[in-house]
């Protein structure tokens, strides 16, 4: 049977709130009254029932994926299968390693179907689908730790970067991690696409038998993982300048070849309070400028 999830306007009036079992959205519109309303109505009926269609599917889609064939039926479950088809054939990943985006990204465009918007965005716990017209632009704040607050850097996002979604993996996030990356933050034409990437470049930053570094099988953690008996990162204790750089050069290595494939737009990774960068992250490097001041109202989390 169909649940009915929570949905409700945040204070303001100006950001819904849509939320079903570990599914939570924060959906925010530009646009006139009438349009932001229609967009909104159109969110919320496409939220119903959503959940319960991954889930009629949810055995399928903690499989390691094919990178040929998709037997999923769901149109969010074949989006990630999609996204995560490219790295399927030398990588283990599953289709769930896309679902936050897959997930903002159906909802946006149920948005976009229904109304004339100016901006818009759909943050599913830091995954985020974007909307911008010709000339806008979002401020996007990235994080260096998931599980903190507080904003490492702003990444200025424009209409004609073609950037359509943000996605953000690591060891801290709310998924597990193979590698060590304290964060891994990457642009993509979607959501999707920026969600299954961010996995695996976060997977790839890691320095693998080192002693500093504690694993477990997922399933000790959680039993039914999609990673399984796979190790996943606890701890990262004391690392040298070294070996961070290391680590860090081994994902820009997977960044760069996602790149190059055309799979992302940029990234940003991040390990023990050092960053490296692939590709088109434009930093906010202007002093005079407050986190929400040239942007008002428009700086989001990734």
């Amino acid at each position: 049977m169909t649940r009915l999830p929570q949905m409700a306007l945040l204070p303001g009036g100006k950001r819904l709130h849509l939320q079903d079992g570990p599914i939570d959205l924060i959906v925010e519109a530009d646009g006139s009254e009438d349009e932001m309303r229609a967009a909104y109505r159109a969110a919320a009926q496409r939220f119903v029932g959503l959940l319960d269609e991954l889930c009629e599917e949810l055995a399928m889609l903690r499989q390691a994926a094919d990178p040929h064939t998709c037997r999923l039926r769901g149109m969010v479950a074949r989006r990630m299968h999609a996204a995560v088809a490219p790295f399927a054939a030398e990588k283990f990943i599953t289709p769930m390693a896309a679902v936050a985006g897959s997930v903002a990204e159906e909802i946006l465009g149920a948005m976009q179907g229904a109304a004339r918007l100016d901006r818009a965005y759909v943050n599913n716990g830091g995954d985020i689908a974007l909307h911008l017209v010709p000339a806008a632009q979002f401020s996007v704040g990235v994080m260096d730790r998931p599980d903190r607050r507080g904003v490492m850097r702003t990444v200025l996002i424009h209409a004609d970067d073609a950037i359509g979604g943000i996605a953000t993996s690591g060891r801290h996030g709310r998924s597990f991690s193979l590698g060590i990356a304290d964060a891994a933050t990457v642009l993509a034409k979607t959501a999707s696409q920026a969600d299954a990437a961010a996995t695996i470049i976060a997977n790839a930053v890691d320095l693998p038998g080192h002693a500093a570094v504690a694993r477990c099988p997922a399933s000790e953690l959680q039993v039914e993982s999609d990673l399984g008996a796979r190790l996943v990162t606890r701890e990262v204790g004391a690392l040298s300048d070294g070996e961070i750089a290391r680590a860090l050069a081994a994902g820009a290595d997977c960044a760069q070849g996602a790149l190059a494939a055309g799979l992302i737009e940029g990234a940003a990774l991040c390990l023990k309070g050092r960053i490296t960068t692939v590709g088109l992250v434009r930093f906010d490097t202007s002093p005079s400028r407050g986190l929400h001041g040239r942007v008002r109202e428009s700086l989001i989390q990734a």
